[in-house]
């Protein structure tokens, strides 16, 4: 049976990996800080299951994660642990860089320690996987994709605190041998994320009634990446992927935010007609742009593709369809996930 501890398991990403990972037999030790993004009710259906050991902490107390590797010896660090919201960056940069670059060298140091005690087929065996973003890319034109050789350009508080964990966990290789592997994912969307990102944003407060507001013009593409394709491919790296190497995971699913938002609105209004019989895109409000705005992010998943032999399963048009679904199926997880510490407002507007 394999080990693995996977950090920030209670998030949005980390979470469903978490699920789908004990249903194919892994034991997962799961430590997660618990902030506001991160949710034990995305985890009920492990409650009692002896496969999943959650623990309550952070990333950056180096003794806890030394202790829960020691214990456990697992034989994957995978790292989802982050602070990601782009807003929420703008408004309060210092704890992106508290978690983003000073918990991921903490969790680097707990990790080397811990590998250079293993022998045999374990350290040889042993991987440290870190979940990345393409923001850390910067911003596209119009033609062109990221690749894993392009440049680092970041242009927001947190793709530059990313960039900076991306380059920790490359001279942790480079510098000491750890056997480390980057992913660098699109915009994922999927069941059990926080109501502060577009997709679900747009389908609470649709359903609310209530004005939905789009960036600038609505113009900016993002490559949009179903969350069990990504928990597929983060899978399929562990498994094959060459030490030291970076691999581009993307949805090959390039929208506009307003086409996104115009597809929730449609979708919705045949699952759920306003009582008026008004369409939802009656709703659409454009808003003042966010400061630093990227345009457009796409990723070319060639390598990955071409090695690994991964692909994304679900296209746009099934994800979304099945993401509309599961939140009008799962109102009472929204309920509770929606205590007070946000309220679905808009934040990050202040350069």
């Amino acid at each position: 049976m394999q080990t693995w501890l996977v950090t920030g398991g209670a998030g949005f990403i980390g979470g469903n990996f978490v699920l789908e990972a004990v249903a194919s037999g892994v034991r997962v030790v799961n430590l997660d800080a618990l902030t506001y993004a991160g949710n034990l009710d995305t985890l009920s259906s492990l409650e009692g299951n002896p496969q999943h050991h959650f623990v309550q902490g952070d990333i950056g107390d180096r003794a806890l994660v030394a202790r829960l590797l020691a214990e456990f010896r697992p034989s994957a660090l995978v790292n989802f642990a982050a602070e990601s919201h782009v807003d929420r960056s703008i408004d309060g940069p210092a704890a992106f860089v508290q978690t983003n670059v000073v918990g991921t060298l903490a969790l680097l140091e707990a990790a080397r320690d811990y590998w250079k005690s293993l022998e045999g087929e374990a350290r040889q065996g042993f991987r440290f996987l870190h979940v990345s973003t393409d923001e850390v890319y910067g911003s596209l034109g119009d033609t062109g994709k990221f690749t894993e050789t392009t440049p680092y350009a970041p242009n927001s508080p947190y793709s530059a605190s990313k960039a900076a964990s991306d380059h920790l966990v490359r001279a942790f290789h480079h510098t000491y041998g750890l056997p480390v592997l980057t992913t660098n994912c699109s915009n994922n969307y999927g069941p059990f994320q926080f109501p502060e990102k577009l997709i679900p944003l747009v389908i609470q407060k649709a359903l609310a009634g209530e004005p939905l507001p789009v960036y600038g013009d609505g113009r900016n593409v993002r490559d949009w990446l179903f969350v069990q394709d990504h928990c597929a491919a983060i899978r399929r790296v562990l498994e094959a992927g060459r030490v030291g190497e970076t691999y581009n995971v993307g949805g090959d699913a390039e929208r506009e935010n307003i086409h996104v938002v115009k597809t929730l609105c449609a979708l919705l209004d045949e699952r759920r007609p306003r009582a008026d019989g008004r369409p939802r895109e009656s709703q659409i409000t454009y808003v003042k742009d966010r400061p630093g705005h990227d345009r457009r992010y796409a990723i070319d998943a060639g390598k990955i593709q071409g090695e690994l032999g991964w692909k994304p399963a679900v296209s746009f048009e099934q994800g979304i369809a099945a993401t509309v679904d599961w939140y009008l199926a799962n109102g009472d997880w929204v309920k509770r996930v929606l205590d007070g510490s946000y309220r679905l407002e808009r934040i990050g507007t202040e350069a």
